[in-house]
């Protein structure tokens, strides 16, 4: 569940990207999507696992092979970036999980004293 809500987290970037160049977004993503779950999905000698490559052109509103097309994107700050935020996401959950934990003892606490009095 939780790589599943990851997963729709990342999906808000090329949703956002399409939306603001005016473009049908549920259509292009869910494309989008169908492809890289092809390519997912085939073996590496098969045709179809080349459709890892593939991207939006938001110019034209269309999906195209992104390195057909010579848009490559440096895989290290990628995985930077995604450790950052993923890093940041957990630190603001675990601040949560502690509000929440220490507003707990405080009702108990709260709830013992009134008892005991």
């Amino acid at each position: 569940m939780a790589i599943a809500e990851f997963a729709n987290a990342l999906l808000v970037i090329p949703k956002t990207l399409a939306v603001n160049a005016a473009k049908d977004s549920t259509e292009l993503v869910s494309k989008l999507r169908a492809y890289h779950n092809m390519a997912q999905n085939s073996p590496p000698d098969d045709p179809k696992s080349q459709l890892r490559h593939y991207g939006l052109d938001l110019l034209k509103g269309e999906i195209r092979d992104n390195l057909k097309a010579g848009v490559l994107e440096p895989a290290m700050s990628k995985i930077k970036s995604l450790k950052a935020a993923t890093e940041a996401a957990i630190a603001i959950l675990r601040i949560d999980d502690m509000i929440k934990v220490c507003l707990l003892k405080l009702h108990l606490v709260k709830k013992f004293t009134l008892i005991t009095d």
